[in-house]
């Protein structure tokens, strides 16, 4: 961990992944139709990837197959101006092994979504950057933030 010398921390990839980790819900941002677009997920990590819940003939599923995408989580303390946020990048591809899909359906990952979710995608984080923030310098205290929101 380093800071560049404002209020702004750069964290280790094992303390993005821990961070990540520690909350249910993410954004991941794709190109539909050449333009940037961003979606609301529920997550959960399987051996190293970022495991998403979808439905097989969403925008997203289309989308994400084979492209490189962004994945973002965060967790922010709005009363005292501080938070984290960790950025993933890499790329995505549906899971179509029924093995390999048996065991996703295992993890405990659930979309709160409406319908049916039976299609999964992984994202293979191959770039990952994160940061605290902590605003007029107070120094950031590990874990989540009380009265948190993501």
């Amino acid at each position: 961990m380093y800071s560049d010398g404002s209020a702004l921390t750069q964290l280790p990839r094992g303390e993005c992944l821990k961070l990540m980790a520690s909350v249910p819900v993410g954004r991941v941002v794709y190109t539909r139709r050449a333009l940037p677009a961003v979606e609301l997920v529920n997550f959960a990590f399987y051996d190293g990837d970022i495991v998403l819940r979808t439905d097989p003939s969403g925008k997203l599923a289309a989308a994400a197959r084979g492209a490189v995408v962004a994945f973002e989580a965060d967790c922010l303390d709005l009363k005292h101006q501080a938070g984290w946020s960790v950025t993933a990048i890499g790329p995505s591809r549906a899971v179509t092994d029924p093995e390999e899909i048996a065991r996703l359906q295992t993890i405990g990952l659930s979309s709160w979504a409406p319908g049916a979710r039976d299609h999964f995608i992984r994202i293979s984080p191959e770039i990952l950057t994160g940061r605290y923030l902590r605003a007029n310098g107070r120094q950031h205290v590990a874990g989540q933030p009380a009265g948190a929101v993501t």
